[in-house]
């Protein structure tokens, strides 16, 4: 227990902060909870949507997923509650106050979109064999992060 003494602003504050926390059977697996957060997913200095809630915190799992990989394989994603199968992230955005979208590609090498409302976000992450004729595997998270740190997104 700690004798700070906290102003009601800092213990609202304190509330406000992101926080992340996860618990792995294998004492050694690398979750997301170590991941250093970019600014823009720490404690905002303006409101955010819903969407973009949604966004940057799926940018720090996708991330996160990608550096635990192999050069063979690159993310994908399977989506709950449904048959539409597995899509190779390629994008992603939101669209304020509470849509997320992905872009990329189908199993079958399709150009394919997601448009979900956050309410309905379900997502599973899962490694993919890169394609054949790539020398590099794809690594979509990598320029996800930078893109957060380095971006103020503004309305268009």
């Amino acid at each position: 227990m700690s004798d700070d003494i906290k102003t009601s602003a800092e213990a609202l504050e304190a509330a406000a902060i992101p926080k992340m926390h996860e618990v792995h059977s294998d004492p050694n697996a690398k979750g997301a909870a170590g991941t250093k957060l970019p600014k823009a997913a720490q404690q905002p200095n303006k409101p955010k949507s819903p969407a973009q809630w949604a966004y940057e915190r799926l940018i720090i799992y996708i991330k996160n997923f990608e550096e635990q990989l192999d050069n063979e394989h690159e993310v994908a994603m399977g989506f709950t509650g449904g048959d539409a199968g597995v899509l190779k992230i390629e994008g992603m955005g939101f669209f304020d106050p509470d849509v997320v979208t992905f872009y990329g590609a189908d199993q079958e090498g399709a150009k394919t979109q997601l448009v979900q409302h956050v309410s309905q976000l379900n997502v599973m992450l899962r490694a993919l064999p890169k394609q054949v004729d790539q020398e590099e595997p794809n690594r979509i998270g990598f320029r996800l992060i930078q893109d957060l740190e380095t971006d103020d997104t503004v309305a268009s």
